[in-house]
């Protein structure tokens, strides 16, 4: 069964779970999964449940699709992401971008937790994604291409929509938040990077790094979706001066962030124009 007909089947499975035609996407990233919480009259399926769905195996990450009304938008949400670490392919990885499309969205809101790279951060802060360097060095497209869902060789030049950032940042202000802008670098993992890997990075210009988000964004960008990418920054990875991270911390911090970081998403999506 090809792209095209695993989307369709997938889609067709959750329209039949809800009468909702969702216009934005949220993916959460580690620890900050309790914003599903926030969805009204929602609607939860199990990953499990979904055909061909990968399965969420990473602490943080609940497993489940939620589909209800967030500050008067309906959204569906993906209380955990997949990773390229977890041995699934870049395909794989994206598969649940596809579906949200094939949904109704036409915004995507991509978060994540990461590694704080810029002497000007500080763990706890949360940064708006103005671009990236797709240090993978590997692309979900690859492959046969299907012009129903988007050209061979799309357009990458404003992968993150700059109204969309604007908006945010005027959130920010008014709610007397001071919010970062950065560019995101990922690696694959599950190791966390080398000093001299670090450093690589910040000479190439990346002021954050995790382990996910690019795939996601690559494929809303081939989709025609306009994104938004919010990063929590949990620890610092100061080449010179680096203590060495854990999950647990990761998730601690992020957890500790949450609050200021849902009000932000509410407040945007609230005023965002669709």
């Amino acid at each position: 069964m090809n792209l095209l007909e695993r989307i369709s089947e997938a889609g067709r499975f959750i329209k039949s779970k809800t009468n909702y035609t969702p216009e934005v996407g949220l993916i959460l990233g580690s620890g900050l999964g309790k914003l599903a919480d926030e969805i009204q009259n929602s609607v939860k399926i199990k990953y499990t449940d979904i055909p061909y769905f990968p399965q969420s195996t990473v602490e943080g990450h609940a497993g489940q699709l939620i589909i209800g009304k967030l500050e008067g938008k309906v959204v569906v949400a993906l209380q955990g992401r997949f990773h390229y670490y977890e041995g699934y392919t870049m395909q794989e990885v994206t598969f649940p971008v596809y579906v949200m499309k094939e949904l109704g969205i036409q915004v995507l809101v991509a978060t994540n937790a990461c590694g704080g790279l810029s002497e000007k951060f500080s763990a706890g802060d949360l940064m708006v994604i103005e671009d990236h360097i797709n240090t993978y060095w590997t692309n979900p497209l690859i492959g046969s291409n299907f012009e129903q869902l988007g050209p061979r060789f799309p357009d990458m030049s404003e992968a993150y929509n700059k109204d969309f950032i604007k908006l945010l940042e005027k959130v920010a202000d008014s709610q007397g938040v001071n919010i970062q802008k950065g560019v995101y670098a990922p690696i694959t993992g599950p190791s966390y990077s080398t000093k001299a890997e670090l450093k690589m990075l910040i000479t190439l210009g990346a002021d954050t790094v995790g382990m996910s988000t690019v795939p996601e964004v690559i494929v809303a960008n081939y989709l025609g979706l306009k994104v938004l990418g919010i990063s929590c920054i949990t620890d610092m990875a100061i080449p010179d001066n680096l203590h060495p991270p854990t999950h647990e911390q990761v998730v601690k911090i992020a957890t500790e962030t949450r609050p200021k970081f849902i009000d932000l998403v509410k407040g945007w999506l609230k005023e965002v124009k669709i």
